[in-house]
């Protein structure tokens, strides 16, 4: 066993690399504010919404694979914001990214991808036209005695 090995200082070399993939000390700090987490990958794609796919097979399976979200969304982000082929390779059901896989269907008639806006502002509320089958109480005003 090397010495370098017994003092650990592989694992400082890693998190050198690290920090330095990131973009630096100061890029690193506000990923890990914004992630919680620093990762080195290759950057395997990025979705028209700004959403880029990293990819590190030296980590465990089902964490090697990961997205950072675009910075117009800041730390308003979630998970119905991954298009559904790119949530197809995150979750391993290919392992070809959208854009090099020929046999993805593409029809006209297929919806543009849209995030889910539950508990938002944006979300959807159904108008109805029927009459309540309640109605509140509205007490008679007073008249003048």
């Amino acid at each position: 066993m090397s010495v370098a090995k017994l003092l650990a200082l592989d694992k400082v070399a890693k998190l050198f690399n690290i920090i330095k993939q990131n973009g630096g000390i100061r890029a690193s700090l506000y990923k890990l504010y914004k992630q919680e987490e620093l990762k080195d990958g290759v950057l395997v794609g990025e979705d028209k919404f700004g959403n880029k796919y990293y990819e590190n097979p030296r980590y465990f399976y089902s964490r090697n694979r990961w997205v950072e979200y675009s910075e117009k969304v800041h730390l308003n982000y979630d998970a119905s914001q991954v298009p559904a082929e790119w949530y197809g390779w995150l979750h391993y059901k290919t392992d070809l990214p959208p854009h090099q896989d020929p046999s993805r269907p593409h029809y006209k008639w297929m919806a543009e991808f849209t995030e889910n806006l539950s508990g938002t502002t944006g979300q959807y509320t159904p108008y109805s036209t029927t009459r309540a089958k309640i109605e509140p109480w509205v007490p008679k005003p007073k008249t003048g005695a």
